[in-house]
C-alpha cells in the first residue's frame, strides 16, 4: 500500500487522523485558472470520442490581390487566398490519490471530500501550465528598445525568439507601443474593443504605479469580469496570474511551469508579460475532465480518487517565417537572457 493516505502517523495519512486538528479545513491558496479561460473551445464540440488523436482547424489568409474600382468595359479581376491547418495532439491527462478504508472509516475529517478538493486544485494547475506552454510558443516578441533601456519604444521580433536583453521595468510607455502595434497589425481585439494581458502582480507593479485610475472601468467602479482581472488601460484589461512562475528568458534551459521552476531575466527587473487579441489557442476536448472513484479492492481496504481528462491545447497562430508571422495574435514582452 506504498503512496496511500493512510490512518498511521507518517507523512501521507498523519494530519488526517490527529483528533487535536481544528475541524476547520485550511487548504494551501490555490491559484485560479488564468490562461485556459482564454483557450477557444467552441470548434472542440463536434471532435468528441471516435475522432481520433488529432484535432485540426483552417486558417484562412487574406485575398492575395485586394478589390478595388472596375471599368465597365472591363472583365472583373479575379484573385485567391490560401487555406492552411493547424493541429494538436489529444493525449490523456490526470492524476490520483489512493487512500485506506481504515482511514476513511475512523477519519473525522471528510476524506474523499478533501482529497477531491487538492485534486481539483491539481486539474485546474495542470491545465493552465498546458494553456501557458501554447502562449509562450507565439511568434510575435517585444523587448524594450535602445538596449533594453527605452521607456516607451519596442523592438519586435517575429520569429518566436527575442533577440534583445530586457533591462528595464515595464511602464504605461510600454503598454501604450505595444497595443499600438498590435492595432497597427491589425489584431482583432479579444473582447469588445479590448485586448488583455495577463502576467505576475509584480511585473505589472510599475505600471500600475504609474496609473491610479487603472481600476476606473464604469461610473460604479470596480467591475471585475475576467479571473484575475485588476484593470483596464489603453483599451487592455489586465489579469494577474500566480500559477506559472516567473522569468524563462530565450537563453533559459532551467524554467519549468510544471515543476514550478522559475529562472530570471538576468537584471531580474521585469519578467515574461502576454498581450493578445481573440483567436489565440484552442483547446480539443474528447472527454471533459472529471472526477472518478478507484473500484475498491482488498475487500474494499484499497481505495482511490482520480481527476482525468482526455485533450489538448494549441496555438491557432504558430511562427509563419514566410509572412513574417502577420496573421499571429499574441504578443510576448519577452527577454533574450
Amino acid at each position: 500500500m506504498a503512496g496511500q493516505q493512510v490512518w498511521l502517523t507518517n507523512s501521507l495519512g498523519g494530519y488526517m487522523w490527529s483528533p487535536n486538528l481544528s475541524k476547520v479545513l485550511r487548504n494551501v491558496v490555490q491559484p485560479t485558472v488564468k490562461f485556459r479561460q482564454f483557450a477557444d473551445i467552441k470548434d472542440a464540440a463536434v471532435q468528441g470520442k471516435g475522432k481520433g488523436d488529432t484535432f485540426h482547424w483552417n486558417v484562412f489568409s487574406d485575398v492575395t490581390t485586394r478589390g478595388t474600382t472596375l471599368t465597365e468595359t472591363n472583365v472583373m479581376p479575379k484573385t485567391n487566398f490560401t487555406i492552411t491547418q493547424g493541429t494538436m495532439t489529444i493525449t490523456e491527462y490526470g492524476n490520483s490519490v489512493d487512500y485506506t478504508g481504515k482511514l476513511d472509516d475512523l477519519s473525522e475529517q471528510p476524506v474523499k471530500e478533501i482529497i477531491n478538493k487538492v485534486l481539483k486544485n491539481d486539474a485546474k494547475k495542470a491545465f493552465d501550465i498546458a494553456a501557458f506552454n501554447q502562449f509562450n510558443s507565439c511568434a510575435l516578441r517585444v523587448v524594450p528598445a535602445t538596449s533594453g533601456t527605452a521607456t516607451d519604444a519596442i523592438t519586435l521580433t517575429t520569429n518566436g525568439t527575442a533577440t534583445g536583453t530586457n533591462n528595464i521595468a515595464m511602464g504605461s510607455g510600454h503598454v501604450k507601443a505595444i497595443v499600438d502595434m498590435m492595432k497597427e497589425r491589425n489584431i482583432p481585439p479579444y473582447m469588445g474593443d479590448d485586448y488583455v494581458s495577463v502576467s505576475h502582480p509584480s511585473t505589472f507593479r510599475t505600471f500600475k504605479n504609474d496609473l491610479e485610475a487603472i481600476h476606473k472601468y464604469v461610473d460604479s467602479g470596480f467591475q471585475m469580469i475576467l479571473n484575475g482581472e485588476m484593470g483596464r488601460y489603453e483599451n487592455t484589461r489586465f489579469v494577474e496570474q500566480t500559477n506559472i512562475p516567473k522569468g524563462g528568458a530565450a537563453d533559459s534551459t532551467t524554467f519549468a511551469p510544471q515543476t514550478d521552476t522559475s529562472d530570471a531575466w538576468n537584471n531580474a527587473k521585469s519578467s515574461w508579460a502576454f498581450f493578445f487579441g481573440q483567436d489565440t489557442v484552442a483547446e480539443g476536448m474528447a472527454v471533459p475532465e472529471e472526477m472518478r472513484g478507484k473500484i475498491p479492492s482488498d475487500f474494499g481496504r484499497d481505495r482511490g480518487i482520480a481527476w482525468y481528462y482526455i485533450g489538448g491545447f494549441g496555438i491557432i497562430h504558430p511562427v509563419n517565417s514566410g509572412d513574417n508571422s502577420k496573421n499571429s495574435r499574441i504578443v510576448k514582452w519577452d527577454s533574450a537572457s
